[in-house]
């Protein structure tokens, strides 16, 4: 059972080791790994939803069960697919294949940069500290406003009238 710690002391006698020791062992992550070698996370991005597997290899990216070029035709978009690997220092080392639904192809290209800065996180957990740093790691929870009844749009407002 637990031992019950009323005083300081008691807290003090409990801890052993130094507090950069202790510190270290709460922070050890250990990778997540399947049988197959892969490391799976979830990217989201304003209304898309990227399912991420990736594995080491030669730097091979589908999305959809197309190649990347295809799938997100524009440079933007395969630019910012690439940046978590530029950031990491782990270009064409990891294999990635993506599912991904809903939103435009902008928002599915964040959601599948979000989905592989995760899993590279739990592949290599070294990498984690790079990764925060750049923000790859945070969620962008910026998504479209609603629109309002009596506007045009969200804030628009209908054209004025004088007469």
């Amino acid at each position: 059972m637990v031992e019950d710690i009323k005083t300081l002391d008691d807290l003090k006698s409990a801890v052993t080791g130094t507090p950069a020791a202790i510190v270290e062992a709460a922070i050890h992550r250990e990778p997540q790994i399947d049988d197959l070698g892969r490391s799976y996370a979830t990217g989201k991005r304003k209304d898309a939803v990227a399912r991420v597997w990736i594995k080491p290899g030669t730097g091979k990216v589908t999305v959809n069960g197309k190649d990347v070029d295809v799938y997100f035709a524009r440079p933007v978009l395969q630019m910012i697919l690439k940046q978590p690997f530029e950031v990491a220092g782990v270009v064409g080392e990891y294999d990635v294949h993506a599912t991904v639904k809903g939103g435009g192809l902008s928002g599915q290209a964040g959601a599948v940069k979000h989905g592989v800065s995760q899993a590279l996180q739990l592949h290599q957990p070294g990498l984690r500290a790079a990764l925060k740093a750049a923000g790859f790691l945070t969620r962008d929870s910026r998504v479209v406003e609603r629109k309002k009844y009596g506007r045009a749009k969200a804030r628009r407002s209908f054209q004025f009238s004088k007469r």
